[in-house]
């Protein structure tokens, strides 16, 4: 069984920072890529980016140029660093894990989800 715990959320002000982790425990190999999505009340979840074994790592657009996903791997986690932020970044970030791919947009069912932290941020 894997297992992600999100932490890292918090509220700040606007053009703060932060940087969100995402442990990844139980059997690590097992998962290709992990990927970062925010969820905002009656809005669809939002991709952000992913990180796979490969080391590729696409990101949203709307994202390039100021949130940065990487991965250290002896440490089995995945981190989000967010710059910049703005109070439309405010949301419940997830982590996603998948044994095969990470898309970040579409109906894609991951194998594995955390159990999210909060992001707000203030004008």
């Amino acid at each position: 069984q894997v297992e992600l715990v999100e932490s890292g959320g918090a509220s700040v002000q606007a053009e703060g920072s932060l940087r969100l982790s995402c442990v990844v425990s139980g059997f690590f190999a097992r998962t290709n890529c992990v990927a970062w999505f925010r969820q905002v009340p009656v809005k669809e979840r939002e991709g952000i980016a992913a990180s796979y074994t490969s080391g590729t790592t696409p990101s949203a657009d709307s994202v390039k140029g100021r949130f940065t996903i990487s991965q250290e791997s002896a440490k089995n986690t995945v981190f989000l660093q967010m710059n910049n932020l703005k109070p439309e970044h405010t949301g419940m970030y997830y982590c996603a894990a998948d044994k095969a791919i990470c898309p970040l947009r579409g109906k894609h069912s991951y194998d594995y989800w955390g159990q999210g932290t909060q992001v707000t941020v203030s004008s």
